[in-house]
């Protein structure tokens, strides 16, 4: 065979000096940008986005967040002012980390990422649903599960033969079928021999129920986004028979809201804390070991309209939220709230208010503090215990011995002095800065802590004036969530589930029956073949053959 005329093998002779130079083509602006998308949506940058997104988010529970905790970042940077312009800088900004220029490029590309991995192949899984099943392999017996069966007939002709072959196929393929399968009838020659197959697919459903996942998967990813955007959640405690809250954002403890969430979206309305029924394991239920266990929470509500109309009575479980308004109504925490009334030495109420007391433990032992900035010489600090049914440790010390109120006993340790309140810096209502106040009662002075029970009166030092106890009322905290994506998040976390399951569990697999007509009869020949783990494709290929002798 000649070469062509412009062909070159390189020089006759070798010269071991030579440098080989191989020049690949300049690939150009469009070449890279086709092969950075080509890297982009493949699934394995998919993987390694939503790990870094995992990894991002990390900051976001180690530093306090303007849209969680203002007043956390506040306190961050009067204590760490240097460190905190660096942290707070662009592009670091570790105190807006879900809204930072690095989160947000992060969650794009995951999007990107996972659109692009899943458009080609719904394109790739929509031809091949049209298109036929793959053609008989001319060796089954490479395949899975391969077996034969030889039918003889000596008396038949080359033609009654064929017949008979042709019409195994067709009952094959109707077994095939009637299992599901997508079948394709051939007929061709292979080396001189006449064949007839039957060539059977099923399982995609497979492939589909692994495309629905992602779609589900980019669906819960873009809800979230969307709702993180929009969505209200507001927190506030509201103590049983006092006057209840209104649904604006003045009236609330706490709110974190989305950065395009709008204020004047907000349906007026307001929800007054009836009554806070709390069911304890009592010693007369049997089970001593569950003694002061919650048995079930009922928080008894009223809420106003904001036209006016009849007030409208209902109850919040702890697993059971009211819905009102396009809001969801969460009953959260719950505990005592000790009714406190600080007097004057000449006798006037210069403090008086059921003041929320934190549980710090399962028997309600809870830990509470009063602040009275006016009306005495000095600022006034109270810092206290609640214990609902008193009991006396080995130490000496008070422990509450179960939840409900038995023996309610208040004790109260006083602090006079600067509260610190003036400052402009925010303060929680449930700590106490004693840093420029005096201790006046307690472990740390010569005066034991002020003891009171409901309804008991007691002097201040110093003949500061006087603390009355007046009651323990119980209070709720009630959680309002306005989030315009959540049910669409179920829907889509459902749809992923229901997609993953089914990729996991439908087998992919394809099955073929051959008919081969010899001098004696006909040959009919069966395998098949897994696309991924099958355990069940041995024992599928024998019960088709099993069918198929039963059937012809």
């Amino acid at each position: 065979m000649s070469r062509p005329s412009d062909f070159d093998d390189g020089p006759r002779t070798f010269d071991p000096n030579a440098t080989a130079r191989v020049k690949s083509p300049d690939l150009g602006i469009t070449g890279w940008l086709r092969w950075f998308w080509r890297q982009l949506t493949s699934m394995r940058v998919a993987l390694l986005l939503l790990l870094m997104l995992a990894i991002a988010a990390i900051p976001g529970s180690l530093f306090p967040q303007r849209s969680a905790d203002p007043n956390g970042v506040i306190q961050w940077e009067e204590s760490n002012p240097e460190l905190f312009a660096i942290l707070d800088s662009f592009p670091i900004q570790l105190f807006d980390v879900y809204a930072s220029a690095w989160f947000s490029a992060i969650y794009l590309l995951l999007f990107i990422s996972l659109i692009g991995c899943v458009l080609p192949r719904i394109i790739h899984h929509w031809r091949a649903l049209r298109g036929a099943p793959p053609k008989t392999p001319v060796r089954l017996s490479r395949m899975a599960g391969f077996s034969e069966l030889q039918v003889t007939n000596r008396t038949a002709n080359s033609e009654e033969r064929q017949k008979f072959a042709e019409h195994t196929i067709a009952e094959a393929a109707t077994i095939l079928k009637s299992q599901r399968y997508r079948a394709l009838v051939e007929r061709r020659t292979v080396r001189g021999t006449q064949e007839y197959s039957v060539s059977a697919e099923r399982g995609y459903l497979r492939e589909t129920g692994n495309l629905v996942f992602h779609l589900g998967l980019v669906g819960v990813l873009v809800c979230v986004a969307i709702g993180g955007a929009f969505s209200f959640y507001g927190q506030k405690v509201l103590i049983e028979g006092e006057t209840g809250m209104a649904n604006a954002l003045i009236d609330y403890d706490s709110v974190t809201s989305g950065t395009y969430f709008d204020e004047a979206s907000l349906v007026p309305w307001g929800i007054k804390l009836d009554d806070l029924e709390v069911h304890f394991v009592t010693p007369d239920d049997g089970n001593r070991h569950a003694i002061g266990q919650v048995l079930e929470h009922e928080a008894f509500v009223t809420v106003f309209p904001a036209d006016g109309s009849e007030p409208q009575k209902d109850l919040v479980l702890v697993n059971k939220p009211m819905r009102y308004a396009g809001s969801n109504i969460y009953l959260l925490a719950n505990g005592y709230a000790p009714t406190i009334t600080v007097r004057s030495p000449s006798g006037e109420v210069v403090f008086s208010e059921s003041v929320p007391f934190i549980p710090q433990d399962s028997n309600f032992t809870s830990l509470g503090v009063v602040k009275v900035p006016d009306g005495l010489e000095t600022q006034l600090g109270l810092r206290g215990f609640f214990y609902p049914t008193q009991a006396l440790l080995d130490t000496g010390a008070y422990t509450s011995n179960y939840p409900d109120l038995e023996n309610p006993i208040l004790t109260l340790d006083v602090f006079e002095g600067d509260l610190g309140i003036n400052e402009g810096i925010p303060q929680s209502v449930y700590s106490l800065d004693t840093s420029n106040m005096e201790q006046r009662t307690g472990r740390d002075t010569d005066v034991e802590s002020l003891e009171l029970t409901i309804g008991e009166t007691v002097d201040l030092p110093n003949e500061a004036g006087t603390v009355t106890f007046d009651a323990a009322p119980r209070y709720a905290a009630f959680d309002v969530v306005i989030h315009p994506t959540q049910v669409w998040i179920l829907v889509f976390a459902i749809t992923a589930t229901a997609g993953l399951l089914t990729s996991l569990f439908v087998p992919r697999r394809r099955v073929w029956v051959k008919a081969i007509p010899s001098a004696t009869g006909v040959t009919l020949q069966y395998a098949a073949l897994s696309r991924g783990d099958d355990p069940t494709l041995e024992h599928a290929v024998a019960d088709l053959l099993k069918s198929h002798r039963e059937r012809i």
